[in-house]
């Protein structure tokens, strides 16, 4: 399960709609309708927050606006929208490696896409996330 800091615009089609897969096994964990994934690292950060079912509806609610502007047909109904914005802090360290990540991606699967990202000093996190200093997050496994 990869639920991304960096801003879903990166993501190539493939990236794209396994985040929005993931992003649903996620909600699913969230709201105790799974027996898996309970403990994944990915979830600490929406886990730690005052609600985090409503913070992965925000989350995908992000992710279904960026397929829809690409034309992709996700299931808008999967997602209850009653849900108050919030931010959680994303370390830099942690952006900067999940963009690196997904250059190694890109090179292999979207040549083009690569080639426009690969030189891009910075990048937009998902609009969730408020950037912060810091190191490459504790719950990350590096791979």
């Amino acid at each position: 399960m990869r639920i991304w800091s960096i801003h879903p615009k990166y993501l190539d089609t493939k990236g794209i709609v396994a985040l929005w897969r993931e992003t649903l096994l996620a909600k699913n964990v969230l709201e105790g309708n799974t027996k898996g994934y309970k403990n994944h690292p990915q979830l600490i950060r929406f886990k730690a927050t005052d609600n985090p079912v409503e913070a992965i509806n925000q989350y995908l609610a992000e992710i279904w606006e960026e397929a829809t502007r690409r034309g992709y047909n996700f299931d808008r109904n999967k997602i209850d929208f009653d849900f108050k914005k919030i931010k959680i802090e994303v370390t830099i360290g942690q952006m900067d490696y999940e963009f690196s990540h997904l250059l190694k991606k890109l090179e292999l699967r979207d040549r083009a896409r690569f080639d426009q990202y690969k030189n891009l000093n910075s990048v937009d996190s998902a609009e969730i996330f408020k950037e912060i200093e810091g190191e490459i997050e504790k719950w990350e496994i590096i791979s």
